[in-house]
């Protein structure tokens, strides 16, 4: 009985983040905390240059928590980083609806050379 209680309890806690499907076909040198990542969203355009090193689809795992759009990118500007990637741009989204309470979300991650921080992007809501 004890023992399986211990393994429910310990898929509730790993089943309630959002699934996340990395893939990259090149890993870069790690940005550091000060090096900014630009978040573009469906309507922002990926600036000439840019090369493309990955992408990843942020989905649902049933029993999902903390998978709103903001956290999503959240967690999507830590993979960027790891990765060597200073642009996070949403080539897919799918908002909460009655089959998930999760937005589900393609990104792709790109290097560009120029400021990022010049780009018009989508910015974190803070709560």
């Amino acid at each position: 009985m004890k023992k399986t209680l211990i393994i429910a309890i310990t898929f509730l806690l790993v089943s309630c983040g959002a699934s996340i499907q990395s893939n990259f076909t090149e890993q870069l040198k790690p940005l550091s905390i000060d090096n900014k990542v630009a978040f573009l969203d469906l309507q922002h355009p990926i600036p000439e240059n840019a090369k493309k090193i990955g992408e990843a689809k942020f989905g649902d795992s049933g029993f999902s928590t903390n998978c709103d759009f903001n956290t999503n990118l959240i967690n999507a500007r830590k993979l960027a980083r790891s990765n060597g990637a200073n642009i996070v741009k949403v080539s897919k989204k799918t908002t909460p609806d009655l089959w998930s309470s999760c937005y589900r979300i393609t990104v792709e991650f790109y290097y560009f050379e120029g400021d990022v921080t010049k780009l018009a992007q989508y910015q974190l809501q803070i709560n």
